[in-house]
């Protein structure tokens, strides 16, 4: 027999959901919808439901609304069954039961994060410690340090210690030999980078060279490199170089299929730094096209910088695009509805309610607290008064009824401009939930962002009776 789930809303939103099942008329379980007596499902807490469920029923499983905070294990043992929460909109049940394709794995990846901290000499051992924790947190595998032309670096050894001491792969990134030698020298995994007339530096370390050609362009010379340390046995990384656009950007893509094509089991690495720096464009979409090239050619290694203030998030976006690559060349589909980290700017599906379904909620509605959802219409603003569309949230201000509470203005204004930006951007906008940018802000900002603020309850949101 199919499991029972046992589906636990509120009063506004439980025709909708209703509706969203029987379309679904899933197979594999059957379902029941039981509404708390709350109006508003994202107000559940676990101790309400603790009080107000008393009866479940032949239920095997419990399902709560995603926004729905407590401690669900407790909830577990007080019922005797799993109780786990859905996704934040109802709307997204379809996806979030498999409807829509299955629910990607993305713990697994192939390619190495090399992270350059590029002004290295000029940090002291403690803060290139820091600044290796944040890359490390954003998804680097490597804490690369990038030497300076004519800057000292002094504390080189130390700080390579330092990083090895914490556990961290480390590489030294520089155009000159003496300090490649005394990076190598001092434990460094990985030097940036040799060429031809310098693989004597590998001859003396331990360390894994990085190839490049000796002049710009020269495959050649970068594949008589190769040779020489495959006869020697030594292992090795090829970077034939990715060039900035308008400055043989092409012919440098043409170099990494050649270079792979001929060369099939050779270990590559593609530093992207020339585009995502050099290019003045969002990089989360730059990171996905060449981490595509990346995934096609089957390129194991990457080297990506932060160092430019549009590149802040260059290191989090690798990481995102790497796992969503591996996962959509493996499943042989298009990295497509896959996973919304790269979609900073805009969303698949930005409005999962039409005008249609917000009337009809609102109509509903008998309290004065304000409500605003969106849709391609624009902004919509409702209470127990009626309902109010605009596309500026300007325009509502002479119907709020607020000029004498400011606190009440100051919370409508914040939620009516994120309103704004979400229909203007196409992203999804949830009232009194920060908006999502993806891969563009770490994890525990947009965690940190999603916590109450003071004055935000649903009782502090009356418009004046």
């Amino acid at each position: 027999m199919p499991k029972k789930i046992l589906f636990l809303t509120g009063t506004l939103a439980e025709k909708q959901l209703t509706q969203v099942l029987q379309d679904m008329a899933p197979d594999e379980f059957d379902w029941q919808v039981h509404n708390l007596g709350l109006k508003v499902a994202a107000l559940m807490t676990a101790e309400m439901i603790k009080r107000r469920l008393t009866d479940i029923g032949d239920a095997d499983q419990i399902l709560l609304p995603g926004r729905c905070r407590g401690d669900l294990d407790h909830l577990s043992r007080h019922f005797g069954i799993p109780v786990e929460r859905g996704p934040e909109e109802l709307m997204d049940l379809p996806r979030f039961f498999g409807r829509e394709g299955k629910a990607p794995d993305l713990s697994h990846y192939d390619v190495r994060i090399f992270a350059e901290i590029v002004d290295a000499p000029n940090l002291t051992p403690d803060a290139i410690l820091e600044r290796a924790a944040d890359y490390t947190a954003s998804g680097a595998d490597v804490i690369d340090l990038g030497c300076l032309p004519e800057t000292p670096f002094p504390h080189l050894e130390a700080s390579i210690q330092a990083l090895k001491g914490a556990g961290y792969q480390v590489s030294v990134d520089s155009m000159l030999t003496e300090e490649l030698l005394r990076g190598g020298r001092a434990g460094a995994d990985f030097l940036l980078s040799l060429h031809e007339k310098t693989l004597w530096v590998a001859d003396q370390v331990d360390s894994t060279p990085i190839l490049i050609p000796e002049k710009a362009g020269d495959l050649a010379s970068l594949e008589r490199a190769m040779a020489q340390l495959e006869n020697d046995g030594r292992p090795y990384i090829a970077d034939p170089i990715l060039d900035p656009i308008h400055f043989g950007f092409t012919d440098s893509i043409v170099r990494y299929h050649r270079l792979r094509a001929d060369h099939p089991k050779a270990d590559i690495m593609m530093g992207v730094g020339n585009i995502t720096e050099l290019t003045e464009a969002d990089t989360t979409g730059i990171n996905a096209v060449l981490m595509g090239m990346i995934s096609e050619l089957h390129i194991t290694n990457m080297l990506t910088t932060q160092v430019s203030p549009h590149c802040r998030s260059a290191v989090r976006e690798a990481d995102t695009a790497r796992r969503i690559m591996h996962w959509a060349r493996q499943e042989n589909t298009l990295p497509k509805q896959v996973d919304s980290g790269l979609t900073g700017l805009h969303e698949m599906k930005p409005f999962p309610h039409t005008l249609a379904q917000i009337k009809e909620l609102a109509d509903a509605i008998r309290d004065p607290n304000f409500r605003i959802q969106i849709s391609k219409q624009g902004i919509h603003l409702y209470n127990r008064d009626g309902l109010t569309t605009h596309q500026d949230p300007f325009d509502f201000f002479p119907g709020l009824g607020v000029e004498e509470h400011g606190g009440h203005a100051f919370y409508l204004g914040v939620e009516l401009a994120k309103a704004q930006i979400a229909w203007q951007l196409g992203k999804r906008y949830v009232q009194d939930q920060p908006l999502s940018w993806g891969s563009a802000l770490p994890a525990v900002q947009q965690d940190l962002s999603r916590q109450e603020k003071p004055g935000t309850t649903m009782k502090r949101r009356r418009k004046k009776s």
